[in-house]
């Protein structure tokens, strides 16, 4: 049941309403019960009122599928036992315990183990938030405003509890001090009215977009009292305090951090917890390398492992553990959308501002042949920013994608509007002199030639040379094959493998020609689309525009995406946004798996059901059925 307190009047910004109780000359208790009643209505456009009832969940689109009433996620076995340890593998390092700034490489687990946020999400619907810090949420129809009534059960570590005064200090923290995609997301709150202890109402400008309410809920909360002795913004070894579930416990910089689960934590009852969070121990290992991380699993130094690479896990799992079942080998299929793993060109770079010469060197990547010998033909080319999803496009545009793209049809290509985008092919043999072709004469029109058997350009006689840029050995192969096949162009292509620092501090400053990078994808895409491709990010450091895409169409379709207001226009706008970015052939895109692949050792279980986000993206409802 949701709970509302009147507490005493401590404000940081005063609610007009309130004011005008106590103007009026009422009791504080009343003033603020009529502070609440009006804050729950104000003044639309047009002259009339928006209102709103609170609600224990919030959808980007439709309802939320489960009821004020219900028990717990159909993901999760709200008898599972707690106990054990689940320890993962991780490649790279850590320098700091705050993940909430550019400096530094935080450590895993933080932000959802360490830290509360306002709402919770649900891994089985698109994207609907349910209650956590914040136990109800108010929006009117056109989501103008929002307001979070929290637990007074919330805790911080310390005991102390979790109020509005912390809320408040979290966004105005973030939004001026955190990483970009933050200060942009957070700097769509116009005003901020403290109404009591347990509940602030954020007004939203002109810029907000009907998923501003859910991206406030995501918000990690931090602790005032504690920040008021501490910098925020300077990386730190020391253990924030924090009020989420688990509390790290253990670090040893760039080898291992642990966190141990809440005894009588706050949130234990909550019917979105039930079932989850059941070991009592979580780790993290830290490897140099894959190929240490691998052999580290094979030998037991951790528990569970995600295999990214189809190669390893068609050969590198025959060991034996895997023979005398101490270790299952788990395929589990899932709904979301595979998102884009590609050689990404960096456009800043001269050579890559011509889309025609990107489109030319995309001509030089044999998927094929990379498939069949390095791969086992495991993997499906990928042939959308939203693959294995209804939000990839279709050879055929609907209606409603062709309404948001012909205002722009002299802004576009014709391939826009002319059947479903295909990279090209090969027959795998490695003979691939027709797609050279095709690439010699898109790069002739872009003013490139070849003389004394290297490609230069027809003007300054430059040569066309650039560096692919790695973090993990596993991808040198590819970018080795790509690399051979551009110099029968006569293309210098190199390849360099860094550290994981190395490799994070070059690509924030986007000193780099061209990397392989993975965006994800949601199943409800939203303000991620401006980080990942919006003009106002191309040039703002930390961002993932790694391509540094400024294109005025893609603008206006993410806006679009945003302003969706059912799941059919969503579909459409997101659609229309997958043709438009592979036309300007910003990435050679590469290929995906529809299936997760988890490696454990036993015993671990988890509810025989298949969520949406899949079984990866369920696993604190996993449990060690050893400690029954």
């Amino acid at each position: 049941m949701l709970r509302t307190i009147l507490a005493e009047n401590r404000t940081f910004r005063r609610s007009p309403y309130l004011s005008l109780g106590l103007s009026l000359g009422l009791s504080l208790p009343v003033a603020l019960a009529l502070g609440s009643v009006l804050a729950a209505g104000t003044a639309s456009a047009d002259g009339g009122e928006t209102s709103a009832t609170v609600s224990h969940a919030i959808a980007m689109h439709g309802e939320p599928e489960m009821e004020p009433d219900f028990e717990h996620f159909p993901f999760a076995n709200p008898d599972a036992p707690q106990g054990g340890r689940l320890s993962r593998g991780l490649v790279g390092s850590f320098d700091s315990m705050n993940p909430f700034i550019i400096l530094g490489q935080p450590a895993a687990g933080l932000t959802e183990y360490h830290f509360p946020a306002l709402m919770y999400r649900s891994w089985d619907e698109p994207f609907t938030m349910y209650g956590y810090v914040a136990e109800g949420i108010e929006v009117p129809e056109d989501r103008s405003w929002v307001t979070f009534h929290l637990n007074p059960d919330a805790r911080w570590h310390d005991g102390t509890p979790i109020t509005a005064d912390d809320v408040i200090f979290s966004l105005e923290t973030h939004r001026t001090e955190g990483i970009p995609a933050r200060r942009r997301n957070y700097g769509r709150v116009e005003t901020i009215d403290r109404i009591d202890d347990h509940t602030v109402r954020f007004e939203l400008d002109d810029e907000a977009d009907r998923e501003t309410p859910l991206i406030l809920a995501l918000m990690p909360l931090i602790s005032e009292a504690y920040y008021s002795d501490v910098p925020f913004d300077r990386t730190t070894m020391d253990v924030p305090l924090g009020g989420g579930p688990y509390r790290l416990t253990e670090s040893n910089p760039g080898r291992s951090v642990s966190y141990e689960r809440i005894e009588d934590w706050w949130g234990d009852d909550l019917p979105q917890f039930q079932g989850q969070f059941n070991f009592d121990d979580l780790r993290y290992e830290y490897f140099r390398d894959g190929t240490i991380a691998m052999e580290a699993f094979r030998a037991g130094e951790y528990g569970y492992r995600f295999e990214t690479n189809a190669d390893q896990w068609a050969s590198g799992y025959d060991f034996p553990a895997v023979r005398d079942e101490r270790v299952t080998l788990l395929e589990a299929p899932h709904s979301r959308p595979a998102g884009m793993r590609a050689f990404a060109f960096n456009t800043r770079k001269n050579i890559f501002a011509d889309p025609r010469v990107r489109e030319a060197l995309a001509h030089a990547f044999d998927f094929e042949w990379v498939n069949q010998n390095y791969l086992r033909g495991l993997y499906t080319r990928t042939t959308s920013f939203f693959a294995n999803s209804e939000l990839a496009h279709t050879p055929t545009l609907s209606d409603r994608e062709r309404d948001l793209l012909e205002p722009y049809r002299d802004q576009l290509p014709d391939s826009v509007f002319e059947g479903a985008y295909e990279p090209p092919s090969t027959d795998g043999s490695g003979n691939i002199r027709g797609n050279l072709r095709t690439a010699v004469g898109l790069l002739r029109e872009a003013g490139w030639e070849v003389r004394d058997g290297a490609l230069v350009n027809s003007e300054t006689g430059r040569p066309m040379q650039f560096e692919i840029l790695l973090q993990s050995a596993s991808d040198e192969r590819i970018a080795l094959s790509f690399a051979s096949n551009l110099r029968r162009l006569g293309v210098e292509a190199t390849v360099r493998t860094v550290d994981s620092s190395q490799y994070v501090a070059r690509t924030e400053d986007y000193d780099f020609d061209m990397i392989i990078h993975h965006w994800g994808a949601s199943l409800s895409p939203g303000a991620e689309q401006n980080l990942y491709w919006g003009s106002g990010s191309a040039d703002v450091t930390g961002t993932r525009n790694y391509p540094g895409v400024q294109d005025p169409v893609v603008d206006a379709l993410i806006v679009e995406i945003a302003d969706a207001i059912d799941r059919e226009d969503l579909i459409a706008a997101t659609r229309a946004l997958d043709r438009v970015l592979l036309s300007g052939h910003y990435v050679i895109p590469l290929y995906y798996q529809g299936t997760d692949t988890i490696a454990y050792w036993e015993p671990m279980a988890y509810v025989d059901y298949q969520p949406m986000y899949g079984q990866l993206a369920t696993v604190n409802a996993w449990w060690a059925p050893q400690v029954e």
